[in-house]
């Protein structure tokens, strides 16, 4: 296939692009400064700028761009790039898909969003059928979404990436978790009752690949493991994991001053189900979340002995 990428060159987007390219597909990444080399496009989302002629004759469009959500404190300023990193991209791919004749315009458009889009959902199991949570995140991804409308309306098959934080070495969820649970310092998150979306990184990029090939799955499709876990069981089968004691729990308070709103976020419960994943009857090769955290911390061989 022809597959236009926007977010190539994030923690998900440049193994994604490489294994596509491994499996033999035709890669074309957007990027925001002058092409330098085969593969690559430019173009100014934040000012709505695309070639209609660059999206023209692709097969699937790949959409990951946005700002980090963990980079910075949630300042009003932050918070304007955050859903203009977003809205501005997205709108900009669907306008120009929705422009172009029906000939030459994508049939599929992956579009990255978030499980944020559920608010804070208690102890009740939430499917893609359930509504937009009352959190900024929650509205972040409603708008968000909202932005591939015109591609849809266009007649392109857009299937909307709830994803959860995936789990891998280098980055996401792991990276500033790894250094305190190696230090024995490991901790839940407040009461640690919250139920933790998560998603093993191999199955993350087995997933998109999948709902590229399916034409029969549109709409939104939570891209999570299918253990649903706590926060507290997860801390426990991590530090079980590195063989360290995970005895501590960070208090409210102590959350709320070192990462401001964000921490509201981490204390959040959201039992997600991915119900589209599992009646398509998708394959989670790490469908435990102890067998993801081996997967990414390369000790699946000891985990089989």
């Amino acid at each position: 296939m022809r597959i236009l990428m926007a977010g190539a060159s994030g923690y998900l987007g440049t193994p994604l692009a490489q294994r596509l390219r491994d499996a033999g597909h035709d890669v074309t990444r957007l990027v925001r400064r002058p092409a330098e080399r085969p593969g690559e496009a430019t173009w100014q989302p934040s000012q709505g700028q695309l070639d209609p002629a660059v999206v023209a004759g692709h097969d699937v469009v790949v959409n990951l761009a946005g700002a980090n959500l963990g980079d910075k404190r949630w300042t009003a300023r932050y918070k304007s790039v955050l859903r203009a990193s977003r809205v501005d991209t997205t709108g900009t791919i669907a306008r120009v898909i929705s422009g172009l004749p029906e000939a030459d315009r994508p049939r599929t458009l992956l579009q990255v969003s978030g499980v944020g889009w559920y608010g804070d959902t208690g102890d009740t199991p939430v499917t893609e059928e359930a509504p937009a949570g009352n959190t900024f995140i929650a509205d972040l991804s409603r708008v968000w979404e909202a932005a591939a409308r015109p591609a849809e309306d266009a007649g392109t098959r857009v299937v909307l990436l709830r994803t959860a934080p995936t789990l891998g070495k280098d980055g996401s969820i792991l990276k500033p978790l790894l250094p305190l649970f190696k230090l024995g310092a490991g901790a839940k998150l407040g009461s640690g009752k919250q139920w933790m979306p998560w998603a093993a990184l191999a199955d993350w990029f087995g997933a998109v690949e999948f709902l590229m090939e399916r034409d029969d799955i549109a709409g939104p499709v939570n891209v999570v493991g299918p253990e649903l876990v706590t926060n507290a069981e997860f801390t426990r089968t991590l530090a079980r994991i590195l063989h360290r004691p995970a005895l501590f729990f960070v208090p409210g308070p102590a959350m709320d001053l070192a990462l401001g709103e964000l921490a509201a976020e981490a204390r959040r419960s959201q039992r997600v189900v991915p119900a589209v994943l599992q009646k398509a009857g998708f394959q989670w090769t790490y469908p435990t979340v102890a067998s993801a955290l081996h997967a990414a911390l390369g000790t699946e061989a000891a985990a089989s002995h």
